[in-house]
């Protein structure tokens, strides 16, 4: 039987409980039954917040110590040498980490927090999304087998505290605390395609952390950890996309993406200003690929002025829409295409078209491959 988190999540809340509840009402700000006032500096504010600091402690420390059994350092080997590392953890009977980890290995290596060392294969990868699945190279149906790690069902609020697990450096073990500072991000793919929907952390992470989770206090994975952009600011594909891409890598070993075959760019206030559009949101429609899914469904830019230096599009289509989603920015673009349809799946886009709301029904393709 699998092992999985449910039964620390009430462990956890039990902690977070135990390590609050009683000196909070032994501190809190109560009335002197003899209407005098308690002595100022007497240590109740002092206690209070020595209380909360400790139970925020247990709680990093009881997530650690669950979490770190579920996550593993990936070891990359090509000619027999080392070529690179990174980390994953367990889900769904197998290894989740990033594409870019095992891209061009020949072996890859698994080292569980007890110290053993498996060797695993390869079951599926996508460089769009940059994940990749990998067998755990051990029996998970014991009972002494680590535990496999959950997902979160929608991004966590920013603001959100979050542990980031993996082996920077190859320290295997490591976990570092920070919060959700950003939601909906948008980083590079290949073929000029994004990763959507992506979490921002101020969480430390480091070169090794790539493929390790970012985890919630409920010990839930709120993201794969992929990137990294300078000192506290670190990316995570969201749990969400992993979801709805992992279980075809088990199955396939690829995913399919939607392809809507436009080249698109942001409605800023000089391109609704040119193109004399009454609101500032929406995605700019700058060409219609050839023989691509919106061929003949949406028009590109027909012309461009001159502003400032720079020059701006003319004539084109603004999506504003699909079907009941509301798009206001390119990152709502690619996160309604990557999250809620599928290849082959014919849709209603909204777009303004010389100043006029216009719905056209087109089916989408699928994306070429990667590499």
């Amino acid at each position: 039987m699998k092992n999985t988190r449910r039964g620390f999540l009430a462990a956890a809340g039990a902690v977070a409980i135990a390590g609050c509840t009683g000196p909070a009402s032994e501190v809190g700000p109560e009335e002197d039954p003899n209407g005098t006032e308690s002595p100022a500096g007497a240590g109740e504010g002092n206690a209070a917040d020595l209380a909360v600091e400790e139970s925020s402690s247990d709680t990093y420390a009881a997530v650690a110590e669950s979490v770190s059994k579920s996550v593993v350092r990936v070891q990359i080997y090509e000619d027999g040498f080392e070529a690179g590392q990174g980390s994953g953890f367990l889900h769904r009977g197998h290894v989740v980490t990033n594409e870019h980890v095992v891209y061009g290995g020949e072996t890859v290596r698994l080292q569980y927090s007890d110290g053993s060392w498996y060797e695993a294969e390869i079951v599926g990868t996508d460089p769009y999304s940059d994940l990749a699945v990998l067998s755990s190279g051990r029996d998970l149906s014991d009972a002494d087998a680590p535990p496999e790690l959950e997902l979160v069902d929608r991004t966590p609020e920013i603001g959100t505290e979050v542990l980031a697990f993996g082996a920077p450096f190859g320290l295997g073990g490591s976990v570092t605390q920070g919060i959700v500072s950003g939601r909906n991000r948008s980083l590079p793919a290949p073929n000029n395609y994004q990763i959507p929907d992506a979490v921002q952390t101020d969480a430390a992470v480091n070169p090794g952390n790539s493929g390790g989770p970012l985890v919630t206090l409920e010990a839930e994975v709120a993201g794969v950890v992929t990137a990294t952009r300078g000192e506290n600011v670190g990316f995570a594909v969201s749990a969400p996309l992993a979801d709805r891409i992992v279980p075809s890598l088990i199955e396939d070993g690829e995913y399919e993406h939607s392809r809507l075959g436009v080249q698109v760019r942001p409605v800023t206030p000089t391109v609704a200003e040119v193109n004399d559009l009454e609101e500032v949101r929406g995605v700019y429609v700058v060409e219609v690929v050839s023989d691509g899914p919106a061929d003949g469904v949406l028009e590109g830019a027909t012309g461009s002025e001159t502003v400032g230096g720079q020059s701006v599009p003319t004539g084109g289509d603004v999506i504003v829409g699909f079907a009941d989603t509301e798009i206001d920015t390119n990152e709502d673009l690619a996160r309604f295409l990557a999250l809620e349809t599928s290849p082959d799946e014919t849709i209603d886009v909204h777009v303004i078209r010389e100043g006029e709301r216009v719905t056209e029904s087109l089916t989408l393709g699928t994306r070429p491959p990667a590499r």
